[in-house]
């Protein structure tokens, strides 16, 4: 039983993958097989969840051979939560597809990139293996690269070579750090590797290529200074696209950056001192960016990059409090900014437009997509008692508890500008009156799907808000094990001192 639940994130998407490849003739039949997969993924997931609560982690080796010669696999909190979370995106996001999948190719095209993707995220967060992290990092690339050009353009096509080149080139450093890993240490295993860094004793050439490594990461995950793929890309693809992408993709980079520095390095050094920089930057940078910006999905997709410095400085910390608060903070901030671009480019069908200049009047038609806008950009920006001010109390507070004050200030006054960005989005699109009159708005029809969905993110978003309390010790619990990785250590137990 635990053998099928360890490897049923990859099969469950990846069957469903090849099913609908089988039956790509027949919409109907994909649009059903998709959205059963993409279900029985998210009940896959809560059940790793509740196991993963009771302080169950499932370990494995594919292929029969031992660690470090076979293909570690482990679940353990933080990689269940994220295999469900994404999984409920997923739902969704297929959802708001069904709603608009009217040409038959992109529909069909759709669900099965979206099937591929999710195959290729969840074996990120499963693996224990440098290797298949890159393999896996490759998987979802190749179905990322092929959703973001979906539906043709040549605006769409400009953005998707933007982030073709960026993403290939961030996958080139990845495979090189990981040939001097290997050739420096012989191994990719992260366990081996991480007692090989804990001894205190690595061989000459492994820090540098880990930390190369690092740099990879941190381009996938949008840190500063190598951000600026993310905003040039994500608001020209497809709004369903671009709301899974703001989900989850970076938050990739995020996990294997939290997995890596936290087993690699426990104890608080000169990668820790590096992030923490980069963090506040990014907080910054990503936020300011976002007030120049005059459009709706561009305006969310520099949040992107300033939120992900917030789970970043939770990493940078090291202490057991931010770690907590970096793993509450990817939670809350996947199922916020998802539904963020969900509304976003709902509202700017309904406006024909995403600038903020040619939008208003949607306050009065349509009061219940202002308020399912109004409940995660609140969250977004730190507004109690939803989901947002936990994650940030945690981050500031742990930034105190450091002593790392400026970096508590830096937290508070981004949260500050993301208040006046959104704000900025809910007088134009929302309070003001369309500037062509009230007839301007377009009538959209058959969005039920995508409604269902977006209510029940926002739903989520409250809940975890007015609940906190459950999911911050499952946070703290992560954190813990994240401090005290055994899952990973324990096969090496007697090599290195482990």
């Amino acid at each position: 039983m635990n053998h099928a639940l360890l490897v049923a994130p990859i099969l469950v998407p990846l069957c469903s993958l090849l099913l609908a490849i089988i039956l790509r003739r027949n919409l109907l039949a994909v649009r059903v097989l998709s959205l059963s997969g993409a279900a029985l993924l998210a009940a896959v997931g809560l059940v790793l969840v509740w196991q993963a609560a009771q302080g169950v982690v499932l370990t494995g080796q594919v292929g029969g051979w031992q660690a470090p010669f076979g293909i570690s696999l482990v679940i353990d909190r933080l990689s269940a939560v994220m295999i469900a979370i994404s999984a409920v995106v997923a739902l969704v996001t297929l959802l708001y597809g069904v709603a608009k999948d009217n040409d038959s190719k992109i529909g069909r095209d759709f669900h099965l990139f979206i099937q591929g993707l999710l195959t290729g995220i969840c074996g990120a967060f499963i693996t224990a293996d440098i290797f298949n992290l890159y393999v896996w990092f490759e998987v979802l690339l190749i179905a990322s690269f092929a959703l973001m050009a979906l539906g043709g353009g040549s605006r769409r096509l400009a953005g998707s070579m933007t982030y073709v080149a960026l993403n290939l080139f961030a996958t080139l450093i990845f495979l090189l750090a990981a040939g001097l890993v290997y050739g420096a240490s012989g191994t990719l295993n992260m366990g081996e590797l991480a007692v090989i860094m804990r001894s205190g004793e690595a061989p000459p050439g492994v820090t540098p290529a880990l930390l190369l490594m690092l740099l990879s990461f941190a381009i996938k995950a949008a840190l500063f200074p190598v951000f600026g793929w993310l905003p040039a890309t994500y608001h020209v693809a497809l709004t369903a696209v671009s709301a899974m992408f703001a989900g989850l993709l970076t938050k990739v980079g995020v996990y294997a950056l939290i997995r890596l520095v936290t087993l690699l390095w426990p104890e608080y050094g000169l990668p820790h001192q590096l992030l923490l920089w980069v963090a506040c930057a990014t907080m910054l940078v990503g936020v300011l960016g976002a007030a120049a910006q005059t459009e709706v999905r561009r305006i969310l997709s520099f949040h992107i990059v300033s939120q992900v410095g917030y789970m970043i400085l939770g990493l940078a910390l090291a202490t057991p409090l931010a770690l907590a608060g970096a793993v509450f903070y990817l939670i809350h901030h996947i199922v916020v900014k998802a539904n963020l671009f969900f509304i976003g480019g709902l509202a700017a069908r309904i406006c024909g437009s995403e600038r903020l200049a040619d939008m208003g009047g949607l306050y009065k038609r349509m009061p219940w997509l202002a308020l399912l806008f109004a409940i995660p950009a609140l969250s977004l920006a730190g507004i109690p008692p939803l989901s947002g001010f936990w994650a940030k109390f945690l981050l500031v507070k742990a930034s105190l508890d450091a002593a790392a004050w400026w970096a508590a200030g830096i937290a508070l006054l981004t949260g500050v500008f993301t208040l006046l960005s959104m704000n900025k989005i809910w007088n134009e699109a929302f309070l003001k009156p369309h500037p062509q009159g009230e007839e301007a708005l377009q009538v959209v029809t058959g969005m039920r799907p995508a409604w269902i969905g977006m209510s029940a993110l926002a739903l989520m978003t409250v809940l975890i808000g007015l609940g906190a309390g459950p999911l911050i010790d499952y946070a703290v619990a992560a954190a813990a094990q994240l401090a005290d990785p055994q899952a990973y250590l324990q096969p090496f137990a007697g090599a290195g001192g482990a």
